[in-house]
């Protein structure tokens, strides 16, 4: 039986019409992909479809935006990472693309994006959250981010957490 129901997301221009093989593939993958050598294996057999429709599936739900992002949540305190900072800088708009890329190649950057300012009180612009095993090595990241990218002239300011929230990934109902 090839039920089409129609799901509205809120994020979602148009309509998306997703099938029960897509349904129960979201259901599968939004708690995690399994931690086993061939996850997609594993979630074909769950489906009883081939593992290459399993990867279609999921490349077709990510470009028609249905999944607006599939990526690892890794979880660094569990990896020995304890200090993680969100370091914002005040980047000038016309090399604010440019030093993003150059920020983003380091391995100690998990995340690095573009928020607008908001003006007066936040000029900051290009935001990098970077973890290490403490703040001290937090902070050396940092200076070495800012020499090698030429940053020390621009304005930052470093935001540690001082709590941890539960980590994970979208759940779509």
């Amino acid at each position: 039986m090839d039920m089409k129901v129609k799901y509205r997301l809120p994020s979602l221009p148009q309509q998306a019409v997703l099938d029960e093989q897509d349904q129960a593939l979201i259901t599968l993958i939004q708690t995690g992909l399994p931690l086993t050598p061939t996850p997609y294996a594993d979630l074909a057999k769950q489906l009883n479809i081939d593992e290459k429709e399993v990867i279609q599936r999921i490349q077709d739900l990510n470009e028609t935006k249905v999944i607006k992002r599939f990526g690892v949540v890794v979880r660094h305190h569990e990896l020995g990472y304890r200090a993680n900072a969100m370091t914002v800088w005040d980047i000038p708009d016309e090399t604010v693309s440019e030093l993003g890329l150059c920020m983003g190649q380091f391995d100690f950057v998990t995340l690095c994006y573009r928020r607008p300012r908001r003006l007066p009180d936040w000029p900051y612009n290009l935001f990098t959250m970077i973890h290490g095993k403490d703040r001290d090595d937090v902070l050396a990241n940092i200076q070495l981010l800012a020499k090698r990218c030429d940053l020390d002239e621009i304005e930052h300011k470093v935001l540690f957490s001082t709590r941890r929230f539960k980590q994970r990934g979208a759940i779509y109902r």
